[in-house]
């Protein structure tokens, strides 16, 4: 495995998610500050946007509208060229949890995924749905049956949508059809069935990898945040590990690639994910290494 040298880019936020490159600036969510900030090429921060109930997954429209999950309404924002925020979408009755990580296709089409149930709270593991959020704000239910549905990529010729599950110890691939709907779930990377086991735990203890946060390459692998284990890690199409970045003592919960020529791995580090300790503190930082193959494919 390569040696990494880490740096970082922001720190003295909650619990970061949401990192994207856009526009040649970091586009990042925080948690329980409620807010979306943008990285500026100075390295001073504009605040983007507040949302009440918690952003999370951020994409663009084709126009330049920016698109944000707004976690425990479940809706999708969109901001307006003079910054206000409207209601794009309202998935409330399509997800079995909150709303969470976002990518959106070329024609502005979005796919969302959830929870799946009261993680927080320590509800018991159920599986859940990924909703697709059309370009006039309707909602639909594309794929059903998946583990806590989470990073989420879509290959640079928009034919293949790659979805961690959390909890389900894989990442899925699903063929994505003209008009957006999604086929048959594929299994792109996996490390063995964890079935219908209820306890969160349990499941953890048996997973090889915790995929949170996911970005895709020029060499079609992708970097996953391997939120249970510390670290980043650069995984092929069929499940070999390739290379990994440590964030150790701290967890890595959201992993982008960015920068001027896409080689720029960014990781969205915390102590751990939860949300009283996560919201009581501002442990959340941003940090940055070098990989040698750049970014591909959305967001």
């Amino acid at each position: 495995m390569t040696e990494y040298t880490l740096r970082t880019i922001v720190d003295g936020y909650s619990y970061l998610e949401g990192p994207r490159w856009h526009d040649g600036r970091l586009w990042f969510a925080d948690f329980y500050t409620h807010t979306v900030n943008a990285v500026n090429a100075d390295g001073s921060i504009e605040l983007v946007a507040t949302v009440p109930h918690q952003p999370s997954g951020l994409g663009w429209l084709p126009d330049g509208r920016l698109l944000i999950v707004s976690m425990k309404d479940r809706k999708v924002l969109r901001q307006e060229s003079d910054g206000t925020l409207v209601e794009h979408a309202d998935i409330r009755n399509l997800c079995g949890g909150h709303a969470n990580d976002m990518v959106v296709d070329a024609q502005g089409r979005a796919y969302v995924g959830n929870f799946g149930f009261d993680l927080m709270g320590g509800a018991p593991h159920e599986h859940t749905t990924v909703v697709l959020v059309d370009t006039d704000g309707s909602a639909s239910i594309v794929a059903d049956g998946l583990s806590f549905p989470n990073g989420m990529v879509i290959t640079p010729d928009g034919s293949t949508l790659l979805v961690n599950e959390l909890f389900g110890n894989r990442i899925s691939a699903f063929d994505i059809h003209p008009d957006g709907t999604l086929g048959e779930r594929i299994e792109w990377a996996g490390y063995g069935d964890l079935g219908a086991e209820p306890d969160v735990g349990t499941r953890l203890e048996a997973a090889t990898i915790v995929p949170d946060g996911l970005t895709l390459d020029a060499e079609g692998a992708v970097w996953i945040a391997d939120a249970g284990n510390n670290r980043a890690v650069r995984i092929a199409k069929g499940g070999e590990i390739l290379d990994e970045v440590s964030t150790a003592p701290d967890g890595v919960f959201a992993v982008a690639l960015g920068g001027d020529d896409g080689r720029t791995l960014f990781l969205c580090v915390a102590p751990n994910f939860d949300e009283t300790e996560r919201t009581a503190t501002r442990l959340g930082r941003m940090l940055a290494t070098e990989v040698d193959v750049p970014h591909a494919g959305r967001p």
